[in-house]
């Protein structure tokens, strides 16, 4: 085709540009293939130049051509400062969680987010929320040891437990471990933490104790049930002579308590509370040795307030079905709720209990918790040996 002049090129679009605006869809490319024939325009140029839409570089550079973005720099800013106040949870969890906190948020006048902007934070998806949250998400690879040490002696009174055997649709089936607070060396007297999680409802409460004495361990059990929302109705434990012994068995008896234990080395036995002793003690304590009345003071006052965080605010994922074909399982997931959640649509709790827990919700500062918290944390650095 030969080279058409400038002059030649406008006035060809000039003859098409008005029959162009008016066509439809179909005639529209039909006068695209002809002006792109007779100009040697590519069929982009051609049609840009044909509506009338400016063609220059600076224009090319600024114009959008996908669909407008919907979460904008006030929406993205507001959503990290919400997921820190979440505990930097995955999107899934925090999308189930984004109502509860920002009306508590709101509600105590944490933050003064646009009208806009909460309408968009209660509505983003999960995939959005992970995306948006990419580039401030920070992993830790933290490694620590085992201390439990068997008991034996009532091995064969108290029976295994094989993941799945409770009917844990019933809150108060639960499974307890602990955590050592010992840094590099297991030797001398060191703190742990007692961990209890409810199977049913997620609902976790952690205790430091002393060191690993039977006395402790049992007194903070005691205590656990006592500020719980519910009652124990089975105990399932490793086979740490903490847990493994006359006192703990005696009691569970009389009480009508089921008592199971997993099989020693088989940790997903007891995955419930395996899976809290890494996002509530090991992601929030760490790994370093605490000794001592002072430091155990301050760790429970620490877990006083991570109990109202986790428990009325994070959601947590729970195993609906599972299935096996072959050697592929399949796992799907109800939708993340929290504890708090979980036990007021439970009807196996009373309705008092469930007043209450709703009363203790509405006078929930999330932010202030994480404030105190941090304050707590700051000064159990100063205690770590």
């Amino acid at each position: 085709m030969a080279k058409v002049s400038m002059k030649t090129r406008q006035e060809i679009i000039n003859r098409h540009k008005e029959r162009y605006k008016k066509a439809t869809k179909k005639q529209k490319g039909e006068i695209l293939t002809s002006v792109c024939m007779d100009t040697g325009l590519s069929r982009d140029r051609a049609a840009r130049l044909l509506s009338g839409k400016r063609t220059t570089k600076k224009r090319l550079e600024k114009e959008n051509r996908g669909r407008r973005a919907v979460y904008d720099k006030a929406t993205a800013g507001a959503l990290k400062e919400v997921w820190a106040y979440a505990d930097l949870i995955c999107g899934k969890r925090l999308a189930c969680a984004m109502q509860d906190l920002l009306d508590a948020l709101v509600r105590f006048g944490e933050v003064d987010y646009s009208e806009d902007v909460i309408k968009k934070l209660k509505r983003v998806s999960a995939a959005t929320i992970d995306r948006l949250l990419k580039n401030e998400r920070a992993r830790l690879q933290l490694k620590g040891r085992s201390t439990t040490k068997p008991g034996t002696l009532l091995k064969k009174n108290i029976p295994l437990r094989l993941g799945t055997e409770w009917d844990d649709a019933k809150p108060g089936f639960v499974e307890v471990d602990l955590v050592a607070h010992c840094g590099d060396t297991t030797a001398g007297e060191y703190i742990n933490t007692l961990v209890v999680t409810d199977i049913s409802s997620g609902w976790t409460e952690p205790m430091a104790v002393l060191n690993k004495a039977q006395r402790f361990v049992f007194a903070a059990l005691m205590e656990i049930e006592a500020r719980q929302p519910f009652e124990y109705r089975g105990i399932d434990s490793d086979n740490g002579s903490e847990f493994i012994n006359d006192h703990l068995y005696r009691y569970c008896k009389q009480e009508n308590i089921v008592f199971t234990r997993t099989r020693p080395y088989q940790k997903n036995d007891n995955c419930h509370v395996e899976q809290k002793n890494w996002t509530w003690v090991r992601q929030n304590i760490g790994y370093g040795r605490y000794e001592g009345q002072g430091a155990l003071a301050l760790l429970n006052e620490y877990y006083a307030l991570l109990r109202l965080h986790v428990n009325f605010f994070l959601p947590s994922t729970k195993l609906a079905k599972k299935t096996r074909d072959g050697a592929q399982v399949r796992k799907s997931y109800e939708t993340p709720m929290t504890p708090y959640r979980r036990l007021l649509r439970s009807d196996e709790i009373l309705e008092e209990a469930k007043e209450e827990l709703s009363a203790i919700f509405l006078s929930l500062n999330p932010a202030k918790l994480k404030r105190d918290m941090m304050e707590l944390l700051n000064m159990l650095e100063k205690l770590r040996i």
